[in-house]
């Protein structure tokens, strides 16, 4: 399937990327704005401040897209198509490398001159909502895409769980940021659940910075001693 890309022009397959990650803002707010319980009109109820970042993230997403594109076609990366135990695999350990590598990340920007630079921008906002997925300091958004396509470089994933992984990325992005929480106390509690990161988890963190740095689980927070009690 990954193969019929080679034979689609460099400009059509911007376009398509570019409506991929465009479609994919308008899943996160309309997602969020579904949660949130707030009537269709208020979905696009966001700053001007906010929509011209979210336009910059969504044009240099495109372009990680592209540059993922350009490495698989140069063979830089590697991916199959195996219908195996490799896509629930693959997509495990995509989830659990990339909480690690981005809570590493995320803790160096907030102990360095890196927070004032590039961070700030996106705790301007205390309270979340789901744009504020999307406002992120241009330097920041290619930081985290350039270590996503470092992460593929020493590997030969599944297609599908790449798939599988970016599709869980966006949710927890997005409730993230949603400014509510929708699981229930008591579900929190549950063996599993009670060690990702839920929407309060990320919550916390806009309100205390020193606290709550995973993206996807509370694990390395756990270890490390900054979480949020």
């Amino acid at each position: 399937m990954i193969e019929q890309l080679l034979h689609i022009p460099d400009w059509q397959l911007w376009f398509f990327f570019l409506t991929e990650n465009a479609l994919i803002v308008l899943g996160v707010l309309a997602w969020g704005n579904r949660l949130l319980r707030r009537p269709i009109r208020q979905m696009f109820d966001y700053t001007s401040h906010q929509w011209r970042i979210c336009i910059v993230t969504t044009l240099l997403n495109t372009l990680v897209t592209f540059a993922g594109y350009w490495l698989w076609k140069h063979g830089y990366v590697r991916v199959h198509e195996t219908l195996s135990w490799r896509v629930i695999t693959d997509a495990l350990a995509l989830f659990l490398l990339m909480d690690l590598l981005m809570y590493v990340f995320h803790y160096l920007i907030h102990q360095t001159f890196l927070y004032r630079l590039l961070h700030r921008l996106h705790h301007e906002a205390t309270d979340p909502v789901p744009i504020d997925l999307f406002v992120l300091h241009p330097l920041e958004t290619l930081s985290f895409g350039t270590l996503w396509l470092l992460v593929l470089l020493p590997f030969n994933m599944n297609l599908y769980g790449i798939v599988i992984y970016l599709a869980i990325n966006v949710i927890f992005g997005m409730t993230g940021h949603l400014g509510i929480e929708p699981l229930p106390e008591k579900m929190r509690q549950w063996p599993v659940l009670k060690y990702l990161g839920t929407s309060t988890f990320h919550h916390d963190h806009h309100r205390q910075e020193h606290y709550n740095y995973g993206f996807y689980t509370s694990l390395w927070d756990r270890l490390f001693g900054t979480l949020k009690r």
